[in-house]
C-alpha cells in the first residue's frame, strides 16, 4: 500500500527519536512491500527561531496532506521557559493540532510485556500480563476552559463539558473494550464536580448500545490507588483531559519508564497524532541516549489504526520485545545501548 507521514520532530530529544521511527518504517516498508513516504515538518523552539510562530503554516499544510502526523515533542530547558523561544511552546504546537484536526480521543496503553516486569517500580507479580488502555478526552475540559488571572491573588480555571463532546469519546472506548475484553472503568469525580455528573448521565446512555460490555464508574482518586494496588484489574479505562492526563503519566511509572508509553490521538475520520508520552528531555538532547522505544511504539499504533495494518504493528512490537529478551536495552533500562544501536537492534529483529 502507498501512505503518506508527516513527521514532526520538535524539540530536545525529539529528532533523535524520529529518526528511529523512520528507520523502523523503512525497514517495514521492506519487509511487507509497502510505500509508506515521510514528510518533514517544523514545530516549537526551531520554528520560532526561523518563523516566529511555534507551529509555522507551513508545517500544517504538510499535516493536511498527510494520512497521520508522526510526532516527537516539544519544549525547551526549565529554565529558559519565560523566553519567547519557549514560551507556550507546548500550548502552541499540541493543544494547536489537537485543536485544528478534532483530535478529541487519546488513547494510551499501558502494558507490561513478558520479561519486562522488572522495569516497573510495583512487584512483578502486581504487573504480570498487565494491558491496560486508557482513553482520554483531549480537546475539552479544563485545559480548554477559561483561563483567568482575576486581579493579583485570584485566579481561575473553567472546566466545561457537552453531551455531544464525552458520548463521542465514550463511544470510542465502549468500541475499545468490546475488541478487548469487555469491561471499562468511566472514572470522575461525581462526588463534587458537575462535569462529573454529565459524564455518569452520557456514559448510563450509551451503555444501552453495547451490553456485552461491562461498566463500572470509579472516582479518580480511588483510580489511582488501585491503579498502583491492582492495575490489572483494569481493561479499559475512560476519563476526562485533565484526570486521563495525570493518570496516564502515573501509568507510566507502573509499566516502568514514560520512555516506554506511546499514543494516538485521533479524529473522527481516524486521522491521528502518534507521539510518545514523554517529554522533550533538553537535558539528554544530542546525547545518543534517549529511549526511542515510545516512539516505535507510537508508528505502530500508527499503522493499526491510520492504516488498519494490524500485522506490522505486530511485527514492530514483537521486534522489540525480541530485543529485550536478548538483553539489548538502553542505558534507562538497564542496558548499555545507544538510541541509534538499539535502533539498529529493532530494525534487524524486524528484518529477521
Amino acid at each position: 500500500m502507498k501512505g503518506k507521514i508527516a513527521v514532526v520532530p520538535g524539540d530536545g530529544i525529539g529528532p533523535e527519536i524520529c529518526r528511529s521511527a523512520v528507520d523502523v518504517l523503512d525497514a517495514v516498508n521492506k519487509r511487507f512491500v509497502h510505500e509508506i513516504t515521510t514528510f518533514e515538518g517544523k514545530a516549537g523552539g526551531e520554528a520560532f527561531e526561523k518563523s516566529g510562530k511555534h507551529l509555522p503554516e507551513e508545517t500544517i499544510d504538510i499535516c493536511e496532506k498527510a494520512d497521520a502526523i508522526l510526532f516527537g515533542a516539544v519544549g525547551g530547558p526549565v529554565d529558559a521557559q519565560e523566553k519567547p523561544k519557549w514560551k507556550d511552546a507546548e500550548k502552541h504546537v499540541i493543544l494547536g493540532l489537537r485543536k485544528k484536526f478534532d483530535l478529541f480521543a487519546n488513547l494510551r496503553p499501558l502494558r507490561v510485556w513478558p520479561g519486562t516486569e522488572s522495569f516497573s517500580a510495583l512487584k512483578p507479580e502486581l504487573v504480570k500480563d498487565m494491558d491496560v488502555l486508557i482513553v482520554r478526552e483531549l480537546v475539552s475540559g479544563i485545559y480548554f476552559g477559561r483561563h483567568e488571572r482575576v486581579d493579583t491573588q485570584t485566579a481561575e480555571d473553567v472546566s466545561r463539558y457537552s453531551k455531544d463532546e464525552i458520548e463521542r469519546v465514550l463511544r470510542v472506548a465502549f468500541d475499545a473494550a468490546a475488541s478487548r475484553r469487555k469491561k471499562l472503568t468511566v472514572v470522575d469525580k461525581a462526588n463534587v464536580l458537575e462535569t462529573s455528573r454529565l459524564w455518569r448521565e452520557v456514559a448510563n446512555a450509551v451503555k444501552k448500545d453495547f451490553p456485552a460490555v461491562e461498566m463500572e464508574f470509579m472516582f479518580v482518586d480511588n483510580a489511582a490507588m488501585q491503579l498502583v494496588r491492582n492495575p490489572a484489574q483494569f481493561d479499559v479505562i475512560v476519563t476526562e483531559n485533565m484526570f486521563g492526563d495525570i493518570l496516564s503519566d502515573l501509568g507510566g511509572a507502573i509499566v516502568g519508564s514514560l520512555g516506554l508509553l506511546p499514543s494516538a490521538s485521533l479524529n473522527a475520520r481516524k486521522f491521528g497524532l502518534y507521539e510518545p508520552s514523554h517529554g522533550s528531555a533538553p537535558d539528554i538532547a544530542g546525547k545518543g541516549i534517549a529511549n526511542p522505544t515510545a516512539q516505535i511504539l507510537s508508528l505502530a499504533l500508527l499503522l493499526r489504526y491510520t492504516y488498519n495494518l494490524h500485522k506490522e504493528a505486530d511485527a514492530i512490537e514483537a521486534a522489540i520485545l525480541a530485543a529485550w529478551n536478548a538483553g539489548e536495552k538502553t542505558k534507562d533500562l538497564g542496558g548499555a545501548l545507544s538510541t541509534d544501536e538499539f535502533t539498529a537492534c529493532v530494525v534487524k529483529k524486524l528484518a529477521a
